[in-house]
């Protein structure tokens, strides 16, 4: 079973948590007006870590017969045979209820609202089979990291935490639309949507720089009302912005070799980056 669990954490690229949980712990420091209490903060990163992982066994499930027929994803555990199914349940099973129990350890409403955040993560991974705008979904499905931390500490919604999930929702949306520019041919053989594959790459692209000029111009607003944040935090900003340029620089309708690079590596800066920006400037005050 160790060997088995290695082998599902490196399948679901456990180091892509990096994209989420900053953008929870931003909004935890946000919503505590500081330094959050430790024993919460544990917990919030204990909650990320068994959703992602739940949303992420769910995904490689579902879209075992479709991996099997991309060569890019061939190679994962169920396609290729390293790991069955019935082990990948369990983990699933195994990661929800961590996530559950994380979620009931911190407050009521963060407890009643987790079955709710599963579904919708859970929900993502069917949507490329009906729609070209899945983009939308997984968006949605990680907004729910900033908001969930924010119900963390304060045991309420915010109006500021609904703002920074806007900002996650439009940033996944960019990213995403870059990342599946790889798998157009894939997607129209296996009859799955998304933007490239309605719209072509040209248009997709667009429709990427679009969605970060919108994250950005979220991020802006979210300055207005949050009097935690000033100057430090504006300089993270354009950092991300900066950032954002460099990542749409990188890849071209005709040329897609340096996508994996823009994918990870510049949105793994960005949600990093942000964090500590935002955690100085709390911490600033």
């Amino acid at each position: 079973m160790p060997n088995k669990l290695a082998i599902i954490f490196s399948d679901i690229k456990i180091q892509h948590t990096v994209f989420a949980l900053p953008f929870a712990v931003m909004s935890a420091f946000l919503a505590a007006g500081g330094l959050p209490e430790t024993e919460k903060l544990v917990w919030i990163v204990v909650c990320m870590f068994g959703a992602r992982n739940a949303a992420m066994a769910f995904n490689r499930i579902m879209d075992a017969r479709f991996d099997k027929a991309n060569t890019r994803t061939s190679n994962r555990a169920l396609p290729a045979g390293l790991v069955d199914v019935k082990s990948y349940w369990i983990f699933l099973i195994a990661s929800s209820a961590l996530f559950i129990f994380s979620a009931w350890m911190l407050n009521p409403l963060a407890f009643y609202l987790s079955p709710v955040a599963l579904v919708i993560v859970f929900f993502y991974s069917l949507t490329k089979r009906f729609t070209a705008f899945s983009h939308f979904w997984l968006g949605l499905a990680i907004s729910i990291a900033p908001v969930g931390a924010w119900v963390a500490i304060r045991e309420e919604i915010s109006f500021t935490s609904l703002l920074l999930g806007a900002a996650v929702v439009f940033w996944l949306i960019g990213f995403d639309i870059l990342y599946a520019c790889m798998d157009v041919e894939a997607d129209r053989g296996n009859r799955l949507h998304s933007v490239p594959e309605r719209f072509g790459i040209a248009t997709a692209l667009k429709m990427a720089f679009a969605s970060h000029v919108l994250m950005v111009i979220f991020l802006l607003v979210l300055w207005e009302p949050t009097v935690l944040l000033g100057w430090v935090y504006l300089s993270g900003v354009a950092l991300v912005t900066g950032l954002l340029v460099y990542e749409h620089s990188l890849i071209k309708k005709d040329d897609l070799s340096k996508v994996n690079m823009a994918f990870f590596n510049v949105n793994g800066i960005i949600s990093i980056g942000l964090m500590a920006f935002v955690i100085v400037d709390c911490l600033w005050l």
